[in-house]
């Protein structure tokens, strides 16, 4: 588009913007291809409209939106409220490009009641038949399940299919079935059970479906005292029956308190990309919906959006008409949808925390299917956080740890991992043995292998490190600094390890003087870094351990002129012990290993200083 072009369009659009009504409405855009790109609403069109244009405003994603506006269009409505739903039926129509969008749009199933002369009762994901009355959907099916075996088991309603009218009832038309001898139904097709009667239970499973299971349970548990008194106690022990079906379920069902609270709850934790949003549908204190979805972001929308337009539909996806909503700070809804309550303790507060932990939960599941398809996604967070928390330049791509190990100075070593994008890389391990240290210096030794490495390393042109990690605190992360920074000029960010008495990790430290770095010791972070000193200490402890083990093995063989490994292990094999060597024959040596070298180990042997004190 050249700049005459885009004068005539700046001028056009904001003689759109400048017409605009100061009423509540829905706009939007459309790009060059007369495409809806966005939906919006307002309270004031055009207070609303004219902020996109203010350029000194714009963030870079809605400076993106706004040069592909091309038209603009709106929709005047009376009410704050019809421009609510509004806009959520044209998202949903049109799915523009830059809007919001529900990432779950599966069809949940719902419990149907026919309105038939004997009407049925059962589960179906398509609500367009007429004839019915819908409860749900549920997106927990296990709870649509337990409420359909609820009805079943307390009034069974017919489980046929059959159409049945009042005339084919009366002329007799149906048989008893198979359900009517096991007990699954009353047959009313026969009027084994009078149609009043059946109509009675329809009503009765209709208050169960819309979660009045309290008042049903009180409703048994009057019914069953006055057959008592009546002493019909073959009713009573059928209405008990019933009753306690009804408590065992209330007893599985999410219960707030004793408070019967008719309200709907909703809490969102939301990142740079995603925003989780959990809806709670509570009916007389029993939760009957629990759903968490997911809105894609696509502008710099904030949780206070995002909040008002997942209310708007879940409560319109899950036929709500709570006059009471729960929600974690103020939202912007028009003051005649329903109730908003901010709760600071109580029975509310916990429905409101028990959101929040749904949207957490869901939120650490979505990841980790994420990271089980894609374990790169996984290690690129990780290091993305490690950067965040110690404010790299860079990721760190590549980690070094290092750890010293010896007893008292005795064989003493020390061990460098390797991590490239936090995964071990076993082929760069290296080992080093201390030359230059004189007794338990663990400083010093740390002084002494790092300059070797890291020295190398530059000289050869070597790779080095995003990031040195040091098994240990203040005192080792200071030796590595001296070398690192001091010596060889190099700029390597530095941590520690710090352990707890019991050998435990217990912080990481950074920075010049070390700080303590707030890495929440159940996060995967802390249990990464965790995994990575257990690792260079592991591979340092294993060396010291094979350094020590070999000289442990050492005999008076290994300090003969002229024996190597093979000729040592061949005597050994054949005398047993070098006791019993030193005590055989010259003839006896010569025969194994030949003349020559067989007069040269037995006058070694017996030279003044191989004899024992």
């Amino acid at each position: 588009m050249t700049a005459e072009d885009r004068a005539k369009l700046d001028e056009y659009l904001k003689g759109i913007v400048h017409s605009l009504p100061n009423k509540p409405g829905s706009y939007q855009y459309y790009d060059d291809e007369g495409t809806i790109i966005y939906v919006g609403k307002a309270k004031n069109l055009k207070n609303r409209v004219s902020s996109y244009f203010v350029k000194n405003q714009q963030s870079d994603k809605t400076r993106m939106l706004v040069s592909k506006i091309r038209n603009i269009t709106y929709s005047v409505v009376n009410t704050e409220h019809d421009a609510l739903l509004l806009e959520n039926e044209l998202i949903k129509k049109y799915k523009p490009r830059y809007n919001v969008l529900l990432k779950d749009d599966k069809t949940y199933p719902s419990i149907a009641i026919t309105k038939e002369y004997l009407p049925r009762i059962f589960k179906t994901r398509n609500r367009d038949f007429r004839g019915a009355t819908y409860y749900g959907p549920y997106s927990h099916i296990e709870t649509m399940y337990a409420l359909l075996d609820l009805c079943n088991r307390l009034y069974h309603p017919r489980p046929c299919h059959t159409p049945m009218s009042e005339e084919g009832v009366m002329s007799g038309k149906f048989d008893v079935c198979l359900d009517y001898h096991i007990h699954k139904c009353g047959a009313p097709c026969c009027q084994k059970q009078s149609h009043e009667d059946y109509l009675k239970n329809i009503e009765a499973c209709r208050e169960i479906l819309k979660g009045n299971t309290r008042q049903l349970a009180q409703h048994l548990r009057e019914e069953m005292m006055a057959f008592a008194e009546e002493m019909r106690f073959e009713e009573a022990a059928e209405t008990k029956r019933k009753l306690d079906l009804v408590e065992n379920y209330v007893a599985r069902s999410e219960i707030v308190q004793n408070v019967s609270y008719d309200i709907d709850v909703f809490n969102i934790e939301s990142d740079e990309k995603v925003a989780y949003i959990n809806f709670l549908h509570v009916v007389n204190g029993t939760i009957t919906q629990s759903f968490t979805f997911e809105y894609k972001k696509k502008l710099d929308e904030s949780d206070t959006d995002l909040l008002a337009l997942g209310i708007v539909e879940m409560r319109e996806r899950f036929e709500s008409h709570s006059k009471e909503i729960i929600v974690p700070f103020i939202v912007d809804l028009p003051e005649d949808y329903a109730a908003l309550t901010i709760p600071q303790m109580g029975g509310k507060k916990k429905l409101l925390d028990l959101a929040k932990l749904n949207v957490k939960q869901h939120r650490i599941d979505r990841l980790n299917q994420a990271e089980k398809l894609n374990p790169e996604q996984r290690q690129t967070r990780l290091m993305k956080e490690i950067q965040t928390q110690l404010g790299l330049p860079k990721l760190p791509m590549r980690i070094e740890l290092f750890d010293n190990s010896n007893i008292q100075g005795e064989d003493a070593v020390a061990g460098c991992v390797v991590f490239d994008k936090l995964k071990p890389n076993k082929k760069e391990y290296r080992t080093y043995n201390i030359k230059t240290v004189v007794g338990p210096d663990d400083y010093a030794s740390m002084r002494e292998v790092v300059e070797r490495r890291y020295s190398r390393l530059r000289d050869e042109g070597g790779q080095l490190p995003d990031l040195i990690i040091a098994d240990g605190g203040v005192g080792q992360m200071e030796a590595i600094r001296e070398i690192v920074e001091d010596r060889l000029g190099l700029e390597i960010p530095i941590a520690g390890l710090a352990k707890d008495g019991k050998h435990r990790t217990r912080e990481m430290l950074f920075g010049n003087p070390p700080v303590s770095v707030g890495v929440k010791p159940d996060s995967q972070l802390f249990k990464l870094l965790t995994q990575m000193q257990d690792e260079v200490h592991r591979f340092a402890i294993t060396f010291h351990r094979n350094k020590r083990s070999k000289r442990q093995r050492a005999s008076e063989l290994d300090k003969l002129v002229g024996v190597g490994e093979k000729t040592k292990t061949l005597l050994l094999k054949h005398f047993g012990s070098v006791k019993k060597l030193k005590e055989a024959p010259l003839e006896a040596i010569q025969e194994i290993v030949g003349s020559k070298r067989g007069q040269s180990i037995h006058n070694q042997l017996h030279s003044d200083k191989n004899q024992q004190p």
